[in-house]
């Protein structure tokens, strides 16, 4: 993207070190934040063009691991005497792998790294040989004959506030050389801890645990500051954000901050799986006070075979369908999350779960199963009969076979996640899918494979793109990324669509409502973010005029004015959901379409949840209807 990624783990890690007197006084502690283009040769200039550190530190996940342990080995060369430490989950708790593979590694953080960074700087300025760090709680080493040491586990952080903040001190920069605030958005973390044990799922080694929070105070004081840099969305990294009291107290802040500042605009964050009295009480502050966010319903499967596998039976999940009710009355965006591939799991369950989810959910994510270390499924392989392989770039363990799904099987998943990712969650098509279940008859899954065999037999060369992403052996955001620009960003991607929805897909729906459907298929189109290329931005009548464009409380949009319509569709989807008359907005209206400004950088890229802000809006959706209390200006 051409935003970077905030740097957290490694602000978080800098900050407690330097609370040390003995070590702000003698290290200068440097972080380094490469994107994912980054390629390693130009890393290795920028880490060694100068003086070549003493100690240089990995934060450690699979798509960076073997970059990463390349990094390292030529930081040996340069100093042999330097100390390498690898920490993060992909490394946590796997020194035997990590020194077997790569014995240039020295240490290796196994948890909570802030205190341990720490002692091991400390460790380094009293000039102890990385080989007897026994003192040390939390590590893995080579002791000097090269026998693996693992020391005692250190206990879990009890009082989060000894963490020092890096915003707070200063220690993540909040602006680029022209000023602007330079990450996609803001992360920050509330809590850390997760009451569940999902088999697929190991979250830093928290689950099971007690959740512990941040101090409301602490966390006031560091929303104050994206606030006053203008930030438009914090992403919350916690594991089930709305479900304790504290939770409804952040949000509380943070609107008040709002209030104050005019930003943040958006909260996303992982939803916390039980939705109790707290979940709604935040859920509706937010909508009265006009702070957004994208619900998740972090399901991941509806077939309960599975779910006992998964190890998720103690979560009340089947209480969904009443809460996505909920928010579609409301009015409120919300997604769900699949996982395909897991144990128990079958085409045919998956789908019935796909469709039972997206008659209340259209825009559902689904992800394709990870064997990550640590998990139970990791440890438990040969129960379940899983085959995986390793990837070709990163250190994932990617499925693809086990006892309930053949390989045959997981491949024709992969074609329909590839398209399902692609119209469904990122999303391609927002209105479409509920007009074309009420008034098509058309389930969502169809609809998804109707596109595949329109891919699979179209043999024009404007199909090309996306049969090569469908047939790709796996459906990674690497992937999907340059075949959802080039459907953003280029007329012809949408003419091929145009031509499976007039060649495969109205003659499945009656007579009398394809009219409507076209209306609805063509808005779909027509919002699309302002985006033309990689790295390009402009406006969306591409070969015509560009629009102007205003500011609409603090934030710049690109303007269409006066656009004729067939019907109000975002006013008709909204009745579908609440099975509402709808005749009164099947009429033609006008009316202005404001595309948000900056759709480049998150593109391309495959950030669902904030993408979704740069998708064209009615007026009467970003201003609301009495469109009172707006500063507009151009």
């Amino acid at each position: 993207m051409a935003l970077k990624s905030m740097p957290l783990a490694s602000g978080y890690l800098k900050a407690t070190a330097l609370r040390d007197e003995h070590i702000a006084a003698n290290v200068d502690i440097q972080i380094h934040n490469f994107d994912g283009g980054s390629t390693l040769f130009g890393m290795a200039n920028k880490l060694f063009r100068a003086d070549v550190p003493d100690v240089i530190a990995f934060s450690v996940l699979g798509w960076n691991y073997r970059e990463f342990a390349a990094l390292a080995e030529t930081f040996k060369q340069l100093n042999p005497d330097g100390w390498v430490v690898f920490g993060g989950n992909h490394v946590s708790h796997q020194a035997g792998r990590v020194f077997g593979m790569y014995p240039f590694v020295d240490i290796v953080v196994n948890g909570e790294g802030e205190f341990t960074f720490r002692d091991l700087l400390l460790a380094r300025l009293n000039r102890v040989s990385p080989h007897v760090l026994h003192d040390i709680e939390g590590i893995s080493f080579q002791d000097a004959a090269g026998g693996l040491v693992t020391t005692q586990d250190r206990p879990r952080i009890e009082d989060l506030d000894l963490i020092a903040s890096p915003f707070l001190t200063g220690v993540i920069p909040m602006t680029d050389e022209n000023g602007e605030f330079p990450y996609d958005v803001a992360l920050l973390e509330t809590n850390r801890g997760c009451p569940y044990k999902c088999s697929f799922c190991y979250w830093g080694g928290a689950v099971g645990q007690r959740v512990r929070a941040f101090s409301r105070e602490r966390l006031r004081r560091e929303v104050e500051i994206f606030a006053q840099y203008r930030v438009h969305t914090i992403v919350l990294c916690d594991a089930n954000f709305g479900m304790m009291p504290i939770d409804l107290e952040f949000v509380q802040d943070v609107i008040d901050i709002r209030a104050e500042y005019g930003f943040p605009r958006s909260i996303e964050t992982s939803w916390a799986k039980n939705k109790s009295k707290v979940f709604y009480e935040i859920v509706k502050s937010m909508k009265d006070a006009g702070l957004h966010s994208s619900f998740t319903l972090a399901l991941q499967t509806l077939d309960e075979n599975t779910l006992d596998l998964m190890n998720r039976r103690n979560m009340k999940v089947n209480d969904w369908e009443s809460l996505a009710e909920w928010l579609g009355r409301e009015g409120l965006d919300c997604y769900a999350e699949l996982i395909w591939g897991a144990p128990g799991e079958t085409i045919d369950s998956f789908m019935k779960g796909y469709d039972r989810l997206a008659n209340h959910v259209s825009r559902v994510a689904v992800y394709p199963m990870l064997i990550l270390p640590n998990t139970t499924y990791q440890r438990d392989r040969e129960k379940f009969g899983l085959v995986t392989v390793r990837g070709n770039t990163d250190d994932f363990e990617y499925l693809l076979s086990h006892d309930t799904m053949p390989a045959w099987d997981n491949q024709y998943m992969h074609r329909f996640i590839f398209v399902s990712r692609l119209v469904a969650e990122n999303p391609v098509f927002r209105y479409i899918w509920a007009p074309l279940r009420a008034l098509g008859g058309i389930t969502q899954s169809e609809v998804i494979r109707s596109l595949m065999a329109w891919f699979e037999t179209d043999d024009s060369s404007g199909v090309e793109p996306y049969r090569n992403g469908m047939f790709n052996s796996f459906t990674d955001s690497d992937v999907l990324a340059p075949v959802l620009a080039h459907v953003y960003g280029d007329d012809e991607a949408k003419e091929v669509l145009r031509r499976w929805w007039n060649e495969s897909l109205m003659p499945l729906v009656p007579q009398a409502v394809r009219s409507l459907l076209d209306s609805v298929f063509e808005y779909d189109l027509l919002t699309l973010p302002a985006y033309t290329g990689p790295g390009r931005e402009v406006s969306p009548r591409y070969a015509n005029e560009s629009l102007p464009q205003v500011e609409v409380n603090g934030e710049k949009f690109y303007v269409w004015r006066d656009v004729r319509l067939d019907c109000d569709v975002p006013a008709l989807v909204l009745a579908l959901r609440r099975e509402e008359p709808y005749d009164h907005v099947i009429r033609e209206i006008v009316s202005s379409i404001y595309y948000k400004v900056g759709a480049n950088h998150f593109l391309p890229s495959t950030n669902h949840e904030e993408i979704v802000y740069y998708m064209g809006r009615l007026e009467w959706q970003l201003l609301g209807r009495s469109g009172a209390a707006t500063d507009i200006s151009e």
